[in-house]
Parts: structure tokens; sequence; C-alpha cells
């Protein structure tokens, strides 16, 4: 049984940090390719970042670009998504997901081409 638990979400002012983790269990996880995404209150689920199964390729959405780093640690089947320069507007649920797609698996933004989620973790960045 596949699972994905994030932790690290919670209050913060704006200007702030988080570090965000998912740790992963009952999959191959140095075989996927992992994502983060966020969902806002009122807003559709959108992309954050991905990263490929080695740790060498990311990309990120254009609004977190050059705040938000993700890494992976694939011994410990971690992966995390360091938060700086939080604004307001980065508030959201953010969700962890694995994706294996095409070998070796690639990055991808599609959060219909990632298999498994998290249960999430709330980021709240106040004003």
């Amino acid at each position: 049984q596949v699972q994905l638990v994030e932790s690290g979400g919670g209050l913060v002012q704006a200007g702030g940090s988080l570090r965000l983790s998912c740790a992963a269990s009952g999959l191959t996880f140095n075989a996927y390719a992992m994502g983060w995404f966020r969902q806002g209150p009122g807003k559709e689920r959108e992309f954050v970042s991905t990263i490929s199964w080695s740790g060498g390729t990311t990309k990120y959405a254009n609004s977190v670009k050059g705040r938000f780093t993700v890494s992976r640690d694939n011994a410990k089947n971690t992966v995390h998504l360091q938060m700086n320069s939080l604004k307001p507007e980065d508030t959201a649920m953010y969700y962890c997901a694995a994706a294996r797609v095409g070998w070796p698996p690639r990055i991808t933004e599609r959060s219909g081409e990632y298999q498994y989620w998290g249960q999430g973790t709330q980021v709240t960045v106040s004003s």
C-alpha cells in the first residue's frame, strides 16, 4: 500500500519560511518523479514544483521560482519543499504526489499524470 505523508505546514508571517516534507512508503521511491501541488481557498489545485527520480532535474511554477526549492533524499524516501519569502497568496493546502511517466521517469506538471497523492499539509501565511 502506497502512502505519502506530508508534514511541516503551519502558520507563518509574510516573509517567513517553512520546510515541507513528504515521507513515502510502499513504492520504489527512486523510480518516481515527485511533485508538489497546492490548492488555495476557492481555487483549483495548481502545480508548484517537481523533481526527477535522481534529483537532477527540477521545475517550478513561475509564482514560486526563486523562493521555493525542492529536494529529495532517495535513501530516506523523502522529498522536501523549502519555502522562503512566503506571501499571503501562498496560503493553501500543499500536496505531494508521485508520478511514473515513461522510463526513465520524466518530470511533469500535469496533476493527472501523478499516480499517488498525500493527504496534504496546510500552509497559512499571514500578512
